[in-house]
């Protein structure tokens, strides 16, 4: 995890970009509790003016994670471009997208902030396309959930109120 520390006062003024390859072995190593694995690319572009450092991320790739409703591992394209702003001063915290880093040790370690820009690019709800999902699992999901929801063999539970309206309905039909 050496390779995702940046020296930036080792950088030179103007631009530098670095790349990293993110797989398994990155989410394992960071200890990542929402992401089981993947194959990222992620480019880091450093813009050092007077005084501060510009950071622009950009991951593209696949991630793999558990389906909502199946649980099986699905793939998750992702494309994110996220920046922040880093300081020096005398000693590590952060305000909003500006990180102050200690002057005297002038070293970002980059790994956490490009996981939490992935985790921040995952949607809420991640379900396979229609007919896609482990069908036994499908199934298990369908029964425990008409069991549920009150519906019996062959009959479907109805709402009260919606049974009412059908009953206008029927009425003003006739």
């Amino acid at each position: 995890m050496d390779t995702f520390k940046i020296d930036l006062k080792g950088l030179k003024e103007d631009s530098t970009t670095l790349e990293y390859s993110l797989d398994k072995g990155f989410f394992e190593a960071i200890d990542a509790p929402d992401v089981r694995s993947g194959e990222l690319r992620t480019q880091v572009v450093v813009n050092r003016s007077s005084g501060f450092f510009k950071l622009r991320f950009h991951t593209v790739g696949i991630l793999h994670v558990p389906c909502d409703l199946c649980l099986d591992d699905m793939d998750l394209p992702i494309d994110t471009t996220d920046e922040i702003l880093v300081k020096f001063g005398e000693d590590y915290r952060e305000e909003d997208d500006v990180i102050i880093i200690a002057e005297d040790e002038g070293i970002l370690d980059v790994a956490w902030l490009i996981y939490e820009f992935i985790a921040l690019a995952i949607p809420i709800k991640h379900v396979h396309a229609p007919g896609k999902c482990n069908p036994a699992m499908s199934k298990l999901l369908e029964e425990h959930s008409a069991a549920r929801s009150g519906e019996q063999e062959g009959e479907k539970a109805v709402d009260p109120r919606w049974e009412k309206l059908r009953d206008l309905k029927m009425k003003s039909e006739e």
